[in-house]
């Protein structure tokens, strides 16, 4: 049996191996589907306790596409690389955050955005 390797682990999606490209824009497609409103955050060192980060921007009100949300964690990452960034979901009826997702880790040759 295989163990996961020591590092920081965060949300759900982080314990699975890291997302390709098209995995990322398939989560980002389903939560424009769902009607949530994206958003980037991101934060160098984030702890378990941290329920918010630094927002990037405005959320995406009028975002249509994936890659409308791909072209902000890009531009984020140019500026932030030393940090982490996840997408995350609005509902906009319940007033809450109902998902997220970690698209960017430090240091790391997995990320693609």
């Amino acid at each position: 049996m295989k163990t996961l390797s020591k590092e920081k682990r965060y949300e759900t999606l982080s314990y699975l191996p890291p997302l390709t490209d098209q995995q990322i824009a398939k989560q980002i497609q389903y939560m424009l589907e769902q009607g949530y409103i994206p958003a980037v955050e991101f934060e160098k060192d984030p702890q378990p306790s941290d329920h918010h980060w630094t927002l990037w921007k405005l959320p995406l009100f009028r975002a249509n596409s994936p890659q409308e949300v791909l072209n902000e964690v890009r531009e984020c990452r140019n500026e932030y690389g030393d940090s982490y960034i996840r997408v995350i979901g609005f509902d906009n009826i319940k007033q809450c955050q109902t998902m997220s997702f970690i698209v960017h880790k430090p240091n790391a040759n997995n990320s693609r955005y």
